[in-house]
């Protein structure tokens, strides 16, 4: 039972394949406290560049309103003239708006997730349950919101009273200045406040994002079970090999690519590290590593090997303590002869095993040989 729950165990961080899955369904890293800062900050930004001439576009349409002669009741066109009167309001407003939506989009960007995902539309009877929606409201979820929503508005509370004792003065003293000098006044104070209030929710969206990366980090999570499923399905795939493929090519040094072509067997973890031995009985005294890796250069490795149809077998434990105690080009260790020969013998008679349909022999790797993945001695953990 305690083997099963430990297989089960969400261990593993996400592959790419996954990742890609999930954002095809709409699981993306978003923050909408981000595009709420990008928002807020475009708004500010476009206030203290345009909205002098927001301002006087207003002033002289309220003022042509106003203003009526002869050759206007002669000459009668109500349609041109609200045209011609309402381009110079609207062409001010059309770049806010355009400043915004460039902002709404370059908060997803940001964070890589922009693009259409028709899958995110599809129906999905989960998100009509009534469980499930109790659940984010009251779950872990829920509550991470909650304390989001109070620390932003206890934040910009902070901002907004600040700003309305620091403006007060200025604001009791309006009623005394011309309109054009409140008016100046009044935008320089929105725009301050503006500026103030997207300072604030860039504080949130820098704390927000990760927070929001380590969910959906978390939620992602998979098992080794799901790693090694994931690896012998994606074995099948054409595209994948021939990927495969060229990346070996393009990790291996040509020496590398001709030493793994040329091995007895390649060893393996299976999923982090690979090891390629040589033997040929009356040439090498003892078995050589001629190419070892971990990761990408293990999966070159093993992408190699199964193009020059070199047997792969899997052997965690010795696999690591060969990486972790020879280096390419060297014998392994003594205290691994044994070990190592008896793969070797099984290797040498592989088409008669396969045929009389016996498994690969289990090996025993001395307790001094035995590491982690991180490469710890686990004799001594």
């Amino acid at each position: 039972m305690a083997g099963t729950t430990e297989k089960d165990q969400k261990t593993e961080q996400p592959t790419p394949k996954k990742r890609a899955d999930a954002a095809r369904e709409g699981d993306v890293l978003m923050s909408r406290e981000l595009a709420t800062a990008l928002m807020m900050l475009a708004g500010a930004g476009w206030l203290f560049a345009a909205g002098g001439w927001l301002v006087q576009s207003a002033g002289d349409l309220l003022r042509r309103g106003l203003t009526l002669d002869a050759d206007d009741v002669a000459h009668f066109a109500p349609g041109e003239a609200l045209l011609r009167n309402g381009a110079e309001v609207l062409l001010p407003l059309a770049s806010l708006f355009a400043l915004a939506l460039l902002a709404s989009i370059a908060g997803p960007a940001m964070l890589g997730s922009l693009g259409w995902r028709g899958k995110a539309l599809a129906f999905k009877g989960n998100r009509i349950n009534p469980m499930n929606g109790i659940k984010r409201i009251f779950g872990t979820q829920g509550l991470i919101e909650l304390l989001k929503s109070i620390a932003k508005v206890l934040l910009l509370g902070t901002i907004g009273y600040w700003l309305v004792a620091r403006s007060l003065p200025a604001v009791m003293t309006m009623a005394s200045a011309d309109l054009n000098a409140g008016i100046g006044l009044a935008g320089r104070a929105i725009g301050h406040a503006m500026l103030a209030l997207a300072g604030g929710l860039v504080v949130i969206a820098l704390i927000d994002v990760p927070a929001q990366w380590f969910q959906r980090n978390k939620r992602l999570m998979m098992s080794k079970q799901e790693v090694k499923e994931e690896m012998r399905q994606s074995d099948g795939a054409p595209e994948l090999k021939q990927a495969q493929r060229q990346r070996a090519h393009e990790i291996l040094s040509g020496s590398a690519r001709k030493a793994v072509s040329e091995a007895t067997v390649i060893l393996t973890n299976p999923t982090h590290f690979s090891v390629a031995l040589r033997y040929r009985p009356g040439v090498d005294a003892a078995p050589v590593v001629v190419a070892r890796g971990r990761g990408d250069v293990a999966l070159a490795i093993r992408e190699l090997a199964r193009s020059a149809n070199v047997p792969l077998l899997e052997y965690p434990q010795l696999t690591r303590a060969i990486y972790f105690t020879a280096r390419a080009g060297r014998m392994i260790p003594q205290e691994l002869f044994v070990a190592v020969a008896t793969v070797l013998a099984f290797v040498f008679q592989l088409e008669r095993a396969a045929a009389e349909g016996r498994a690969q022999p289990v090996v025993d790797v001395p307790a001094s040989h035995r590491f982690d993945p991180d490469g710890r001695r686990e004799d001594r953990a």
